[in-house]
């Protein structure tokens, strides 16, 4: 009587766990899920066909293995048509293909194919001789590897001979393994964000994820449930419609899609590049691009099919489109209110609500613009300037009384000064010619204009004039002249209130010295 026929994954199983394992029939009967009567069948097919382990390379084939333990049967499966797994496999990226939807559409070709088990154990025996990415199954349009490459290429500056490695920014699509290359100075905020943009570009469309190392322009803290995002790096993320989960820390399998994509750009460009000397980042970058392009063209060896044919065929179509501006970079800071209303960002300051003193908020800085939020609702707005410790003020922060101040300026102030009369403006033009800065002088000026509110003007006029006669030119001098009703007194000649000094022995005269 003939055996009961079992998948040849746990055929295998039964094999191994009684060579390699030493394992009882029972407790491999147990661990199978199979009747100790069956195990035992096979047991002795086994042994009489004198098999060890490891098994040998002819065997890898199920139907070599299979005339081995059963030669006094027929086997009609020696004949059956198998399916091009290169291309079951480019297949099973596409979105909601399944193996189960695979085979029974190759049934209907071939109604004499193989069984559904049959057919996934060849497949994963086909899959396993591929590398570690190409195991993988990504779907199309769903994730893009980043990362950065570890050795770089050196760029020399022809004025001082100073040579500047450059790494090599990696993204690739796990759909199709398409790659974009490009070479960067750095692996700060800035670079960082603008590869990106310029990856999108290349590719034409945006995938669901982004898969990025824990770099630290990327991830601000690392964690292997809740990463903390860098904010410039979220805020592209939302712009262009996608998700960033960041590869696990010490899990290279997370990220092996882009490990394997740095190691074939270090292959096919820094090697082929090694000999080559670059005088600028442009240079290298033009190097680099037909590089890339060549490596996309090559036909992968297990698929016979290049990046890029994969690319036109499963992936373009998945991915989402691109929005209809690009990012652009923006930096995010959180500074608390100064006591002035004012927040700092790169030694400039901007104005806020003076209500939110002593708050912290969150500042956006892109090249024109400085946004400010509070509970991610915006609260002021500047065009972004350069000027170190410059201030950059709107009236509407100002508290009344800062505001009514603000609107005043030297022209208004002498101005008004004019019409209250001469000496008033004489006196106003010298408090503020005092200050280094004419702006320095607008608090006593502005004091002296609100004794207008005590005092009348012919009163204030005859104040002043008496205080730039006796060069009290202050607005305490002036106060003091009006409580005391000096402004009243007969005022003397300017000449007159120097009085010549009295004759004295002690005083030589001009001739003393000749």
């Amino acid at each position: 009587m003939a055996a009961e026929r079992l998948p040849m994954r746990t055929l295998r199983e039964i094999i191994r766990l009684k060579l390699e394992k030493k394992l009882s029939g029972r407790a491999i009967a147990r661990s199978c899920s199979l009747s100790p009567g069956t195990v035992s069948d096979y047991l002795g097919r086994v042994a009489i066909a004198k098999l060890g382990w490891p098994l040998p390379p002819e065997l890898d084939d199920d139907e070599a293995l299979t005339r081995l333990l059963f030669p006094h049967e027929n086997h009609p499966s020696v004949h059956r048509p198998e399916p091009d797994w290169a291309t079951i496999h480019a297949e099973l990226r596409r979105k909601h293909v399944t193996k189960q939807l695979l085979w029974q559409e190759y049934r209907e070709a071939h109604a004499e194919g193989l069984q559904y088990s049959q057919f996934c154990d060849k497949y994963l025996r086909w899959a396993g001789r591929l590398s570690v990415t190409m195991r993988q199954t990504h779907r199309a349009g769903e994730k893009l590897f980043i990362d950065f490459s570890g050795d770089g290429i050196d760029v020399t500056d022809p004025a001082t001979g100073e040579c500047r490695s450059a790494k090599l920014f990696v993204a690739v699509l796990g759909g199709s393994s398409l790659t974009y290359v490009e070479p960067a100075f750095g692996e700060d905020l800035q670079t960082w964000i603008g590869c990106h943009v310029r990856a999108f570009e290349f590719f034409g469309g945006c995938p669901q994820v982004l898969v990025p190392d824990n770099l630290k322009s990327g991830v601000t803290k690392a964690h292997r449930y809740e990463p903390t995002i860098n904010p410039t790096y979220a805020e592209l993320a939302r712009h262009y419609g996608v998700a960033v989960v960041p590869a696990r820390s010490r899990k290279p399998r997370d990220k092996a899609m882009v490990e394997q994509g740095v190691l074939l750009a270090e292959r096919w460009i820094l090697a082929v590049l090694r000999n080559r000397t670059f005088f600028s980042l442009g240079e290298l970058r033009d190097a680099v691009k037909l590089l890339v392009e060549r490596l996309n063209n090559r036909p992968m060896q297990k698929l016979k099919r290049s990046r890029r044919e994969l690319f036109e065929e499963l992936e373009r179509s998945a991915l989402r489109p691109l929005p209809t501006t690009p990012y652009e970079f923006a930096e995010w800071a959180k500074p608390r209110v100064h006591i002035d209303y004012h927040v700092e960002f790169e030694d400039h300051h901007y104005s806020v609500p003076y209500l939110l003193q002593g708050q912290q908020l969150e500042l956006r800085a892109t090249g024109a613009t400085i946004e400010i939020f509070r509970a991610s609702r915006r609260v002021a707005s500047h065009p972004r300037a350069w000027k170190k410790h410059g201030y950059s003020t709107l009236n509407e922060h100002m508290p009344r009384g800062h505001r009514d101040y603000a609107e005043w300026n030297p022209p208004r102030l002498i101005a008004w000064a004019k019409s209250v009369g001469p000496s008033t403006a004489k006196l106003v033009e010298e408090i503020m010619g005092r200050h280094r800065h004419p702006e320095h002088g607008f608090r006593p000026c502005l004091g002296i204009m609100r004794l207008r509110e005590k005092y009348a003007d012919e009163r204030i006029e005859r104040a002043c004039a008496r205080a730039v006669t006796r060069r009290a030119c202050s607005y305490q001098s002036v106060v003091a002249i009006l409580k005391n009703n000096l402004d009243k007194e007969e005022q003397l000649p300017a000449e007159q209130l120097q009085a010549p000094l009295p004759l004295h022995e002690n005083l030589r005269g001009p001739g003393y010295y000749h």
